[in-house]
């Protein structure tokens, strides 16, 4: 099956809790469908370059998933019915990285290239 990355920002007036939630609601909508969640992580309340739906900060959320094209639909279908949810980003991978995603990596932990 084809492997897919996520990031979905919620509302800021979420508890961290219920933003979490949604994580396990759109993962139980891919299982439901054929697909797995691979892996996922809650990046926390961060402030955006710009307002989404008169919100200056949203709760971010990033997903690693296996599954097939039309169960990724149908998960991005409810994304955008949701109220909760204000943005959704798909993208397809080759494979899945190990570890951590860079925005979990501490600063001193990351690869850095060096200046020309």
């Amino acid at each position: 099956m084809p492997l897919y990355e996520h990031v979905f920002i919620s509302r800021q007036d979420l508890s961290n809790t219920q933003a979490e939630g949604l994580i396990e609601h759109f993962g139980t909508v891919l299982s439901d469908n054929g697909g797995k969640l691979v892996d996922h992580e809650y990046w926390g309340v961060k402030t955006m370059a710009y307002k989404i739906n008169k919100n200056r900060k949203g709760h971010y959320a990033y997903l690693r998933t296996d599954a097939p094209a039309d169960a990724i639909q149908e998960m991005e279908r409810l994304m955008r019915l949701h109220d909760d949810v204000m943005r959704v980003l798909t993208i397809k991978v080759d494979e899945h990285a190990e570890g951590p995603s860079v925005q979990m990596q501490k600063r001193d932990e990351r690869e850095r290239r060096p200046r020309n």
